[in-house]
């Protein structure tokens, strides 16, 4: 009788536990999502980087945090700002300028490859297997630059706080921490294909997918100081080189490199981010 009981009453229990647990759940907050990991990368520490396809100026140092004409200025680098595949560029002032040759030594891209080897003593004419120090495939590498565009000439000041308008509608879910290198601008939801476009009146200088955590990202210049940059688009409608104005389309709003249909918006002051909300008007 007793163990009847004692059977009865462990069964009780376990169809009550059973029942608790059927009725639990995990609640996910939306906020607690990961922010992409679109983080400024941190100089190399040799401080040199070796230029890729797709590549250009302004690209690099948007991804490294710096004023495009502080990287041009320690390569020695003019503008149009053509740079080279291959072709290793200073990053930092912090340390020997012998990678620099690597620069120098490269033809214009406006000037033929050399036909013969640089600097040999016309008495001893050589096969190109004979002088390893000049070896064929760097001189050939320069006839395809990766070029920046030939831009139009911009303001040297800033744009005024009244022409600056919203890059697309919608709320915002993520805004500008100072100091934080996942937090540099503001995330703004939207819907799939609806319009993204120029904050302000500028130039583009990017547009591509190859700054990893940005999808297919726009950069445009509005002055020397000024630059905006619009993330995660579904289409790029913009290339390198179009003059735009402050309201005009750039961009169909998407999702690529992030979670959900979305534009990172972040604007940026000799290279560094600064709080957008500074310069757009209020909704």
């Amino acid at each position: 009788m007793k163990t009847s009981f004692a059977r009865g009453l462990v069964c009780i229990l376990a169809i009550a536990l059973v029942a608790g647990c059927g009725h639990s759940r995990v609640v996910k907050r939306e906020g607690s999502r990961p922010a992409p990991d679109r983080a400024t990368q941190s100089l190399p520490s040799s401080g040199d980087y070796k230029v890729k396809r797709g590549d250009t100026l302004y690209g690099i140092a948007f991804r490294h945090g710096l004023d495009y004409r502080e990287v041009a200025s320690l390569n020695r680098i003019g503008p149009p700002y053509t740079i080279y595949p291959g072709q290793t560029l200073r990053l930092s002032s912090q340390q020997r300028a012998a990678p620099a040759r690597a620069v120098t030594s490269m033809p214009s891209p406006r000037t033929p490859p050399p036909s013969g080897s640089r600097g040999t003593t016309p008495a001893r004419p050589a096969t190109p297997a004979a002088t390893p120090a000049t070896p064929a495939t760097p001189v050939a590498t320069p006839a395809r630059p990766v070029a920046a565009p030939a831009l139009p000439a911009v303001p040297d000041a800033a744009p005024a706080s009244g022409t600056w308008r919203w890059p697309t509608q919608g709320q915002v879910i993520g805004r500008f921490v100072s100091g934080d290198p996942k937090r540099q601008g503001l995330d703004i939801a939207g819907s799939a294909g609806q319009p993204v476009v120029a904050a302000a009146d500028g130039v583009i200088v990017y547009s591509g997918s190859g700054l990893v955590g940005y999808g297919e990202l726009i950069i445009v210049k509005h002055s020397d100081e000024w630059l905006s940059a619009y993330a995660h688009n579904r289409r790029r409608l913009v290339g390198e080189g179009a003059q735009v104005k402050a309201g005009q389309q750039i961009a169909e709003l998407g999702r690529t490199g992030t979670s959900r249909d979305m534009l990172h918006f972040e604007v940026r002051r000799n290279g560094k981010p600064v709080d957008p909300m500074q310069v757009l008007p209020r909704q």
